[in-house]
Formats: C-alpha cells, sequence, structure tokens
C-alpha cells in the first residue's frame, strides 16, 4: 500500500526557506520579523505567496463578519502559519486548522521561530 505525502515537494521548500532563516536570524525576535524575513526569501527564489490572506466565514450560507487572515498562502495550495512561542500548543493547532477548513486547501504548515531549533508541523485535512 503506497501512501503519498501532500505537496512534499512543496513544503519541503518551504521549511527549508523557514530553516534559513531561523539560522540567519536565531530566535526571539517578534513574528513579524521572520514574516518580513520569509518574504524576503520567497521573492528572491522567485516562490509566488500571498501575506496575511483574508477568509471569510459562513455559516448556514449567512456571511459572518469575523475573518481570518492567513499569515501565508504560498503556491496557491498551502497555508503557512508563523509562530514565535516558546512551545506550540493545542490553540496554534486549532487556529491553522480552522485555516484550512476557510480556505479548502489540504495542506498547512505551522512553523515556530520561537526555539533554539525551528519546530513544524505538516496539518491536513
Amino acid at each position: 500500500m503506497e501512501t503519498s505525502i501532500v505537496y512534499k515537494k512543496e513544503a519541503y521548500l518551504i521549511i527549508g526557506k523557514c530553516m534559513e532563516v531561523h539560522n540567519e536570524l536565531g530566535h526571539g525576535f517578534l513574528e513579524s520579523v521572520y514574516k518580513s524575513a520569509l518574504e524576503i526569501a520567497f521573492t528572491m527564489d522567485g516562490i509566488q505567496y500571498q501575506r496575511e490572506k483574508p477568509y471569510s466565514v459562513y455559516y448556514k450560507d449567512f456571511l459572518l463578519p469575523q475573518k481570518f487572515y492567513a499569515d501565508f498562502v504560498v503556491m496557491d495550495n498551502i497555508i503557512l502559519e508563523v509562530k514565535c512561542v516558546s512551545k506550540l500548543g493545542n490553540e496554534h493547532i486549532a487556529q491553522t486548522l480552522n485555516y484550512l477548513k476557510v480556505s479548502g486547501n489540504k495542506l498547512a504548515l505551522l512553523v515556530n521561530f520561537g526555539k533554539d531549533r525551528l519546530e513544524y508541523q505538516r496539518l491536513i485535512l
């Protein structure tokens, strides 16, 4: 039985860019610093992305006033959620899964720049 990993090459490339940023900056900065550095890394390598992409939320076909803003949508298919915390928690996973639900995408990468070593998780719906 063969199982395929969703967007394996693309996720590998994105995590590689995150590692590149983490190796250069280390840990301890605000999330916004890492997001700005990632924008530069993506742009330099011609990786298509959208930062702070808004998503609407519906309840029974009614548009709710709240919106979700994914940190990045990379290559039109992958949510990249950036954190800078001492430990990723269930609330970070839940938030990222909500982004997946409202976006209709299949893969999200939850990345934490808040430790000595880059921490990341693949989340799939």
